[in-house]
């Protein structure tokens, strides 16, 4: 079953990131160019936040919220959520669920070595079930179907 670990593997480790100080207006013309929908914010190369969709669809109820001049780390969320990168899709996908999240970063040896998303672990699960479709269909096939006979038992 694939891990956290082989998901990154496939997708790749870079994470989008910007640094406090960065204007919300500039986070949005990053995730945009590389259409994804959260971006890391960084103190020291270190991360300290994340800022997603979700979030700017909240700020814009808020009067004060421009974002051609407010700083990211005013509107990010702080409590940053990591997984082992032994966790299996499943184990991620129950997170997902259960913490109510789109987003993880995936730990390793205390180092940050990606993130994955809840659309990253829907096509690994997609992928796990079309795997095991196949091998259900290889163990057994029409043959087995249209070559079956009843046979009474002979006494």
């Amino acid at each position: 079953m694939k891990t956290a670990n082989d998901m990154i593997q496939e997708k790749g480790s870079d994470i989008l990131c910007v640094s406090e100080g960065t204007t919300v207006l500039e986070a949005l013309k990053q995730m945009n160019a590389h259409k994804v929908g959260a971006i890391m914010v960084t103190r020291g190369g270190k991360p300290v936040g994340i800022w997603t969709e979700r979030d700017l669809m909240r700020n814009t109820l808020d009067e004060a919220f421009d974002p051609k001049t407010v700083h990211i780390e005013d509107y990010m969320t702080r409590d940053l959520i990591f997984a082992p990168h032994t966790d299996t899709v499943y184990n991620l996908m129950d997170k997902f669920l259960g913490l109510r999240v789109r987003h993880l970063l995936i730990e390793k040896d205390g180092k940050t070595i990606g993130m994955v998303s809840s659309g990253d672990v829907m096509k690994a699960s997609i992928q796990e079930k079309d795997g095991e479709l196949k091998q259900l269909n290889s163990m057994v096939g029409w043959d087995y179907y249209e070559n079956w006979r009843w046979r009474p038992d002979s006494k």
